[in-house]
């Protein structure tokens, strides 16, 4: 069973930056790609960014391409997501998953975190 931390959410103002943290509870977990959902009020949860254990392969939505950078450390055992020109629209709760590779964290079959609150102001 692998436990996933979230830390990092906040309210930020439209434009600003912020950075999400994850922390894996196992260190089998470096093995495993990890990636972020998120889920906003009245919404169905969707795919964020995914990253290899390895981090030679990373997956992103096209809604956040260019301003979210997924990257790890195997050191740590943690994932970071690096949301940069954020928009209201980006609020969300947003989750850590583990899991064998890219295409299970997005089919919905890894481990999940409980999730950090992410809110946009415009």
């Amino acid at each position: 069973q692998v436990q996933l931390v979230e830390s990092g959410g906040g309210l930020v103002q439209a434009g600003g930056p912020l950075r999400l943290s994850c922390a894996a509870s196992e260190r089998t977990a470096i093995n495993y790609a990890m990636g972020w959902f998120r889920h906003a009020l009245g919404k169905e949860r969707e795919f964020v960014a995914a990253i290899s254990w390895g981090g030679g392969s990373t997956d992103y939505a096209d809604s956040v391409k260019g301003r979210f950078t997924i990257s790890r450390s195997v050191i740590k055992n943690t994932v970071y997501l690096q949301m940069n020109s954020l928009k209201p629209e980006d609020t969300a709760v947003y989750y850590c998953t583990a899991a064998l590779n890219i295409a299970t964290i997005t089919s919905r079959r890894g481990y999940w975190g409980q999730g950090t609150q992410v809110t946009v102001s415009s």
